[in-house]
């Protein structure tokens, strides 16, 4: 099969031709339709998050199930389905409390050392050696996935497009339902209106939001962050943004801000914008070692919330979010707006650096997949 590999900080990604992998015991292979394209990828090509190489990147894919091992019950093959980026291993403590998102091993072994919970990668070139895992690896012709990070979906959820509900789509669903409790009538600001904010957007808008103030530098990001949902738009390059959206409601400040980017000077932006006892919900991923210098006199004396929020509770959030966006609550078809080839794969990370992609872009691995 073909897998885009990447060797290495500032080397290309080259597609080549390895073995097909084989899924073990309680494992899924999937043959891959779609696989989106996210800023922690790109963080590991740059060397912002140290990864082992060579790997297979990509960690948000749709296809269709080819092959199950005999234990696997909740998917079958020609189920079409999706994988999350989150591989719980159901056996830890904070898989057992149902926090998927907390996964012990998912850390530990699966995003520290490339490889499934055997130990073992699937993936090999055709030498023999091997191939690290970035939780699935889909930017392949073929992925193995755990079953319990394997969801079908429904024939009203578009195939490729449905690659962004594993990563994107949950975790601004995860942050707007959990750490960030919206609640009907809420006023929200979203900063950052990308791939994951976009997504927040449309979430919050779903879970009743009254209000919801995007930021961003750019004026196309806002206007498709309003077609989303957004209420209102504050381009942050031409003055102060959280000035603005505290002007924008009455000098309030909004309940929830949604930090979606990782950069210290936006957390700051999303902190300084609520109001007293409002939440900041940091959703976006720095590099190692960056920090946010937060008042502390304003966090202790406001009563503001400051919380993180990475990932879903796989196994609890993808039923209703599936449900979600099989009725239309959620519009996963228009929040991705660029399409490469797996070819091109190099070039969708090199257009995300570049700040050239507008909601989500995703690269389709088999333009023939229903």
């Amino acid at each position: 099969m073909r897998a885009a590999i990447f060797e290495g900080v500032g080397k290309p990604l080259v597609v080549e031709d390895i073995p097909q992998p084989q899924p073990r015991q309680g494992e899924v292979l999937i043959k891959v339709a779609a696989c989106g394209v996210c800023h922690s990828d790109l963080h590991v090509i740059k060397g912002e998050l140290p990864y082992p190489t060579p790997t297979v990147l990509g960690h948000e894919v749709s296809g269709v199930v080819t092959e199950v091992a005999p234990d696997v019950t909740n998917v079958k093959a020609g189920d079409r389905v999706v994988s999350t980026f989150i591989l719980p291993c159901g056996r830890c403590d904070p898989c057992n409390r149902g926090r998927d998102d907390l996964c012990v091993n998912f850390f530990a072994v699966a995003r520290a050392k490339g490889v499934l919970y055997d130990g073992t990668t699937r993936l090999h070139r055709a030498d023999g050696s091997d191939l690290a895992m970035y939780s699935m690896s889909g930017l392949a012709d073929y992925c193995v996935a755990p079953a319990t990070a394997v969801f079908p979906i429904p024939p009203e959820v578009p195939l490729h497009e449905a690659c962004i509900l594993g990563c994107a789509v949950p975790t601004a669903y995860s942050a707007v339902r959990h750490q960030g409790d919206v609640r009907p009538g809420a006023t929200v600001a979203v900063v950052g209106a990308g791939g994951v904010g976009s997504n927040i957007i449309q979430v919050a808008r779903a879970f009743g939001a009254s209000e919801v103030i995007a930021v961003d530098i750019r004026e196309d990001k806002l206007a498709a962050a309003r077609r989303l949902g957004a209420t209102q738009g504050v381009n942050g390059a031409e003055s102060d943004p959280a000035a603005q959206i505290r002007a924008l409601t009455g000098g309030r400040g909004v309940d929830v801000a949604f930090e979606a980017l990782g950069r210290p000077d936006t957390v700051l932006t999303a902190f300084d914008a609520v109001r007293e006892g409002g939440k900041v919900v940091v959703v976006g991923l720095a590099p190692t070692s960056v920090a946010a210098n937060i008042e502390i006199t304003r966090l202790v004396r406001r009563s503001v919330s400051l919380l993180g929020s990475f990932g879903a509770r796989m196994r609890s959030d993808l039923p209703p979010l599936i449900d979600l966006v099989a009725r239309g609550g959620v519009d996963v078809e228009h929040l991705v707006t660029q399409r490469f080839d797996l070819e091109e794969a190099g070039e969708a990370y090199a257009a995300l650096s570049r700040g050239e992609i507008t909601g989500r872009a995703m690269v389709v691995v088999d333009p023939d997949a229903k």
